[in-house]
């Protein structure tokens, strides 16, 4: 990769690629044996220099000073976004090549956008790589958006910052920074753009959801989803519908249920999203194995449905715990046991909803134990669901916790 090292190398290089003569680049401000000079880099421009050969190559200031190629900058920042853009259920080692691939960029960067954007990427790949000194990182590139007043990238940096707590489970924590950095957003610009505005109603809702106050979640979506039809962006609308969705089947609500599942299913077969899809199959399954307790009907659905969809690493436990649900409910105990054995729960969940979802295969694993008449073994795992749901938010998935560690106590 070609690094310009030189404020004379780089001078030398873009005068070259404009096919321009010294003298040509020299015009009537400078000498051609001065402009050799610089190039040699024996002699520093003053900045009224500066500023004229840049005139004169068509270029910033701020791109001679740059130490690298603005071009090689940019086919850079194109990969490095590229790496970033994987879905986490799809990543193998694509952060590290990011940290590879950055690594002699960043002490060697200046105020442009793409200086922000490398600071930003690599910033988050250390983050995930689990190595110090990231937040340095963002705040640099969070300067320079601020300098450049580029306010959707600010509101991504102020999204992340909350998501940081959100993975560490501090939802409260999470919740306050989003909201905190959603307030300078709207009072930098007044109205954000849609999509920012689409981001923060999703992600704001998400959060209430995961420190208990459904009142506001529910508040927050409804607005996203009314935003949404009013200004025709559909932008996040799936994301909105899901949570809508989820939240009609914990309130029993089947009517909003449906509506909600009906409504993902036309974006899904409209912007051939086959994720939308997915989700309602999964949600109609969810509904008869928590709530209704049809469990033939779940497992029918199951196996037609999950047989003929491409299921990501990131699915299949979600498959595993549903079909584990419904063999438990029709007392094919030691192949429900399979199912829940076979459960990893991802490292990037972390939604206290999505999370007791999976905590109960314990509770569940309990009750088969139980029946089977392993005692021993009913016990430790009420006990691993139990430790592992007591901070989380109540739902019906907690009570069912609960309510299975006091019967398998009692008896």
């Amino acid at each position: 990769m070609f690094l310009l090292n030189t404020l004379g190398e780089r001078i030398r290089s873009l005068r070259k690629q404009r096919k321009m003569t010294l003298e040509a680049l020299a015009g009537d401000q400078l000498t051609k044996g001065m402009l050799s000079l610089i190039e040699n880099n024996k002699a520093n421009p003053s900045m009224e220099s500066l500023s004229y050969i840049a005139e004169q190559l068509g270029v910033e200031v701020s791109e001679l000073l740059e130490e690298t190629n603005p071009q090689e900058l940019r086919e850079v920042l194109k990969t490095a976004e590229q790496l970033l853009r994987v879905d986490f259920d799809e990543l193998t080692d694509e952060h590290e090549q990011i940290l590879s691939l950055l690594e002699p960029y960043v002490e060697k960067l200046t105020q442009s956008y793409e200086a922000a954007r490398l600071y930003d990427i690599y910033s988050r790949a250390l983050y995930y790589e689990k190595k110090d000194g990231w937040r340095a990182y963002l705040e640099k590139a969070t300067d320079i958006y601020d300098q450049m007043n580029i306010t959707r990238h600010l509101a991504t940096v102020g999204i992340f910052l909350a998501m940081v707590k959100f993975t560490e489970h501090d939802y409260n924590s999470a919740l306050d920074i989003l909201l905190e950095e959603r307030s300078k957003i709207e009072a930098r610009n007044g109205l954000i753009d849609p999509l920012t505005r689409l981001d923060f109603d999703y992600l704001e809702a998400v959060l209430h959801y995961a420190v208990g106050n459904s009142e506001d979640a529910i508040r927050v979506m409804n607005e996203g989803i009314e935003f949404s039809k009013e200004k025709q962006v559909f932008y996040r609308i799936d994301h909105l519908y899901r949570l809508a969705t989820f939240h009609a089947m914990m309130n029993n609500n089947l009517e909003a249920m449906s509506y909600y599942e009906r409504k993902l299913m036309l974006y899904g077969e409209f912007a051939d999203d086959e994720e939308a899809v997915l989700f309602t199959k999964y949600a109609r399954v969810h509904y008869l194995t928590s709530y209704k307790k049809e469990y033939q009907q779940a497992l029918d659905l199951i196996n037609d449905h999950y047989n003929q969809l491409h299921l990501t690493r990131g699915h299949t436990p979600y498959s595993y715990i549903e079909k584990g649900k419904a063999l438990y409910g029709l007392g094919k105990y030691e192949e429900a046991l399979s199912c829940f054995g076979k459960i990893v729960i991802a490292d990037y969940v972390h939604h206290p909803f999505d999370l007791s979802i999976f905590y109960e295969k314990d509770a569940y694993a309990a009750l088969c134990h139980r029946a089977l008449g392993n005692e021993a073994e009913a016990l430790r795992s009420i006990d691993i669901a139990v430790k592992n749901i007591s901070s989380m938010p109540r739902t019906p998935y907690k009570d069912f916790i609960m309510e299975t560690y006091e019967l398998i106590y009692d008896q």
